[in-house]
C-alpha cells in the first residue's frame, strides 16, 4: 500500500478539500479566503485534531476531528461530562501533549510540527496554567513559587514582580508562607498569581474551583476575570460549573471527544 506523506503535498487544498486548513506554518494549506477562515497570528486554530489510545479493549477515541479557531483576547468556556475529553483538548492546546492526527497552530506557528523543546519554550513564552490541585511546590513559599517561572527565564527583577502580583491578588502578608500554612483559596491565588506573573498570552484554567467552597470559588473567578481583563489574555477555562462558563465570551461543548456546538 502507498502512503502520502504531509511533507510530500505541495499543492493547496480545493475549497471541497477545507474543514479549516488556514494554518501558518503548516505545508498543505489552502488561503484563508478559500477556506472561509478568519484566524490571524494570535489566534489558536485546530484541524481535524484526534486523540486515541490503545487500552485493552482495543482503541479509545478520546478526540474525534476537532476544528477549532479560539481568537486572540477570547475567553473560552470548554464544557462537557466527565470523560468527554475537555483536559485532553487543553494538554493538546498547550502542547502538553501530542495529537494522534490532526493540527494545531498556535500564534501562528504550528505546534504539531515542534518537537518536545519546541512546545516546552512555546509554553514558557506564551502559556500559563491554572490547575484544580493548585500544583504548587510544598518546599517553597508562596513568594518563592511565583518567582520560580521568571527566575528559570532569568528574569532579574523576579522577586519585585512576583511581589507586587502577590499584593495584587490580596497575600502582601503571606509572603513567605508555604503552602501548607495557607488556605485553599490562598493557594490558588498563589497560582493566579504565578499563572499571570510572566504576562502570558494564553491561559489554561482547569477546574480552577473545583476544590473550593462557592464562596471562595466565587472570589477566584472574580479574580480571575479581572487578571485577564486587565492582561488582555486569550483565557481557555475548563468546567462543569454552568455560571462560571457564562462568564466566557464563549462555550463550547464536548460529548464522547467530539465538538457539538461552538
Amino acid at each position: 500500500m502507498q502512503t502520502q506523506s504531509l511533507n510530500n503535498i505541495n499543492s493547496t487544498c480545493s475549497r471541497q478539500d477545507c474543514g479549516i486548513h488556514a494554518i501558518p506554518g503548516d505545508r498543505h494549506s489552502c488561503s484563508r479566503q478559500d477556506c472561509g477562515i478568519h484566524a490571524i497570528p494570535g489566534d489558536i486554530v485546530t484541524e481535524k485534531l484526534s486523540k486515541s489510545v490503545i487500552t485493552s479493549d482495543g482503541v479509545l477515541h478520546i478526540l474525534s476531528s476537532i476544528d477549532l479557531i479560539i481568537k486572540s483576547g477570547e475567553s473560552i468556556a470548554i464544557v462537557g461530562e466527565s470523560g468527554s475529553g475537555k483536559s485532553t483538548l487543553i494538554s493538546l492546546l498547550a502542547g502538553l501533549d501530542t495529537p494522534t492526527s490532526g493540527l494545531i497552530s498556535l500564534n501562528g506557528k504550528s505546534l504539531t510540527a515542534m518537537d518536545e523543546d519546541g512546545r516546552a519554550a512555546m509554553r514558557n513564552q506564551l502559556i500559563g496554567f491554572v490547575f484544580q490541585s493548585f500544583q504548587l511546590l510544598q518546599g517553597l513559599t508562596a513568594l518563592e513559587n511565583v518567582m520560580l517561572p521568571l527566575e528559570l527565564s532569568g528574569d532579574k527583577n523576579a522577586k519585585a514582580s512576583a511581589t507586587a502580583l502577590l499584593d495584587r491578588v490580596g497575600l502582601s502578608h503571606r509572603l513567605s508562607h508555604t503552602p501548607q500554612k495557607l488556605s485553599g483559596g490562598e493557594q490558588q491565588r498563589v497560582a493566579l498569581a504565578r499563572a499571570f506573573v510572566t504576562r502570558p498570552s494564553i491561559l489554561f484554567a482547569d477546574e480552577p474551583t473545583g476544590n473550593l467552597d462557592s464562596k471562595t470559588g466565587a472570589c477566584i473567578v472574580d479574580l480571575l476575570f479581572e487578571l485577564n481583563q486587565e492582561n488582555n489574555t486569550t483565557l481557555i477555562l475548563v468546567t462543569h460549573d454552568q455560571a462560571l462558563a457564562a462568564r466566557c465570551q464563549r462555550t463550547i461543548k464536548l460529548d464522547a471527544g467530539r465538538l457539538v456546538n461552538q
